[in-house]
């Protein structure tokens, strides 16, 4: 995910998005760079437009929760309601256990 903002940082600065120019950043953020992260990113954005990217990301739904694998969300359980005690009963209740 580093290697995702660093290449967001050089965008936003108008700086070209190298595998040297990565592993520089993350460099100066303090992380150990791995060479082969800063080669995915730098082929994965090849020739992508990333303002058009993340105009098409603002504009998309954020989604609740993925299914699970099967393709069926966890069914949600529901959690038994406590009924109001009268005082009476709770008093009931506590003279139980001291007696």
């Amino acid at each position: 995910m580093e290697y995702i903002y660093a290449a967001l940082m050089l965008h936003s600065a108008k700086k070209d998005i190298s595998e040297d120019a990565l592993n520089a950043t993350v460099k100066a953020a303090g992380l150990t760079p791995d060479p082969a992260k800063a080669k995915m990113v730098v082929s994965a954005l090849q020739g992508a437009n990333i303002d058009e990217l993340l105009k098409n990301a603002a504009a998309a739904p954020v989604a609740v929760a993925a299914p699970a694998a099967g393709g069926h969300a966890p069914a949600k359980k529901e959690e038994p309601k406590e009924e109001k005690k009268s005082e009476e009963e709770a008093a009931a209740g506590l003279s139980g256990l001291f007696g």
